[in-house]
């Protein structure tokens, strides 16, 4: 028999304390890990406390009693809310998904003509409000307009002798919709797509399964995250949004908020209802996390090759072209020719000193709140990361729900707080100082950009969140025992990786803050107007022609970003070569 007592030599002693070393060195890393964690975890919390107040105060108006405007509508227009909602949230989702999966996978693993140029040219609709594209299409597709007068010219038919869809409608709306926000999902499948390994799609291919079918079994699943985040931020955004549904005629939540806050004179009516809105999204994002249950997408392979390239021949290059030229020449070729057309004809000089000043206040503006919205997303991404806790992944989805919330409505949640404390602030001061700050919050930008974060934290959050995902955890194992903190994991292992994710998420939300109009409108300081808001104040005097102008601005402040970002994206894929 062996004996298991071994003698105790030099060496051996020798061994046990390296080892001995080893493991309270590793222990330290990971206490020290723990411990940044937890003051991440601690200032995660912060953020979404603070971030989630203007929304907390609207969701509290469903305990508050109104004047009766809320009965009223409950028993008659609730019901048609309910179902156009719904109706518009599927058209939309069912739109954008297809289209912004499909040019993904086109441009990124197939070759054709054009491809290169739709790289970058399919983001372009995304710089587009939904309201400007809807006043375009409705002046080029109604009965007066270019389309039905040519028809009646060439056919000779009257006003009642054919029929044409009419573009005012919940489907219009729709289409409208998914024009200008297919790109949520293009950009984050494409990122996405750009990340996977070839070996896996290789595998696929050599166990006899078709493009199609590893499209459908491999690349899919390992993209679903950033799909499904894509689909989500674009249904949040249609719920939100106010101007095409209201020029389109379409009774929807926004517009019955709208109509009891300012038409009823009922603000706990008009609270009652955005509260309303927040189940649709907190519907949503419980069903995909159900769906998904414990499932996660990792890359666990280390070996990342060119990307193979599908070469498409014949009538299947044709309808790639079609494929990906449709959505384009759609949402933002043509709406951009018709904007272009009424520009020349009377519009306003677009580099007066009048249009230089609305240029800066927007980049201002959105410059600043993409950056801050990007860092805290960071932070509250990476803490839910080092501690997966119910208190972690709650502040994640508290701080997102400000998105499904429109505009005006955080707008007021933010004032309520604001003034108040700017009254308070300036009531001290002028007791203890003498001296009056007067509205320091209120009359000045920091109100807005607060509104921004809140409005579009989830925009931010949800990309950044998507692309933390595809890190396998093995990664930060290895930083920890190799001495890394948190904080260093972070900076040197995670933001690397997160290039094209970070950049997506910066993009996303400064093109969002140049269109945003709402918020704009109720928080700017007093002078201090933006391209969105120029292009609604013309357009709301029927001065279509004029607002084309501002429009026109809009689209060509986001050119120059999102061309940067299409090449930064291609650039972030792990083992591409210079």
């Amino acid at each position: 028999m062996t004996d298991l007592a071994q003698p105790v030599t030099p060496a051996s002693r020798g061994a046990d304390t390296a080892a001995s070393q080893a493991t309270t060195a590793i222990t330290r890393s990971f206490r020290r890990g723990t411990g940044r964690g937890s003051w991440l975890t601690r200032a995660a919390i912060a953020i979404a406390a603070l971030l989630a107040l203007p929304v907390l105060g609207v969701i509290a108006a469903l305990f508050q009693e109104s004047g009766g405007a809320w009965q009223h509508m409950l028993e008659t227009v609730l019901p048609g809310f309910v179902a156009n909602t719904l109706y518009l949230t599927l058209l939309v989702g069912a739109g954008v998904f297809l289209v912004g999966v499909a040019t993904a996978w086109l441009v990124t693993m197939c070759r054709f003509p054009g491809r290169r140029l739709f790289e970058w040219a399919l983001i372009l609709p995304l710089a587009f409000p939904a309201y400007v594209i809807a006043y375009a299409y409705t002046d080029f597709l109604q009965h007066p307009g270019p389309v039905q007068t040519l028809l009646r010219d060439v056919t000779g038919w009257g006003p009642r002798d054919y029929w044409f869809p009419q573009i005012r409608s919940i489907e219009g709306a729709g289409l409208m919709f998914t024009l200008v926000l297919y790109p949520y999902v293009y950009l984050l499948a494409r990122t996405a797509f750009l990340n996977q390994s070839v070996c896996a799609l290789e595998v696929s291919r050599t166990l006899g399964r078709s493009a199609w079918s590893s499209f459908r079994h491999v690349a899919m699943p390992l993209a679903r995250p950033a799909i499904v985040t894509g689909t989500a931020l674009a249904l949040m955004e249609t719920l939100a949004d106010f101007g095409t549904v209201a020029h389109f005629g379409v009774p929807t939540f926004t517009t019955g908020i709208y109509r009891a806050w300012f038409s009823m004179g009922d603000r706990i009516a008009a609270a009652q209802l955005a509260a309303s809105l927040l189940s649709f999204v907190l519907l949503l994002l419980f069903l995909e996390r159900w769906q998904r249950g414990r499932a996660r997408y990792f890359q666990t392979g280390r070996k990342y090759q060119e990307l193979p390239g599908y070469r498409l021949r014949g009538w299947r290059a044709a309808a790639a072209l079609i494929a990906c030229g449709l959505p384009l020449g759609l949402g933002f070729v043509l709406p951009l020719a018709i904007l272009a057309e009424m520009h020349v004809t009377g519009g306003h000089d677009l580099f007066g000193p009048r249009y230089l000043t609305l240029f800066f206040n927007s980049f201002t503006l959105a410059g600043i709140a993409a950056g801050l919205a990007v860092a805290l997303a960071l932070i509250m991404a990476y803490a839910a990361r080092l501690n997966p806790s119910p208190l972690t992944h709650s502040a994640n989805r508290l701080a997102s729900i400000g998105y499904a919330v429109p505009g005006s409505i955080i707008a007021v949640g933010v004032l309520i707080p604001l003034a108040a404390f700017d009254n308070a602030l300036d009531g001290w001061m002028r007791a203890t100082f003498g001296i009056s700050t007067g509205l320091l919050l209120t009359g000045s930008i920091a109100g807005l950009i607060f509104a921004y974060l809140v409005r579009f934290m989830a925009v931010a959050l949800n990309t950044v969140d998507s692309s933390l995902t595809k890190v396998t955890p093995s990664m930060d194992d290895a930083a920890r025992t190799l001495g890394a903190g948190s904080i260093g994991t972070l900076r040197r292992v995670h933001v690397p990786l997160l290039r094209g994710g970070l950049l997506t998420a910066g993009l996303i939300v400064f093109v969002d803050v140049m269109k945003e109009l709402p918020a704009t409108l109720i928080m700017r300081p007093f002078n201090f107007d933006t391209l969105a808001v120029q292009a609604y104040r013309l357009a709301s005097d029927e001065r279509l022609t004029e607002a084309a102008t501002p429009s026109l601005a809009i689209v060509a402040a986001g050119l120059l970003p999102v061309i940067l970002l299409s090449r930064e994206i291609m650039k972030s894929r792990p083992g591409r070569k210079a």
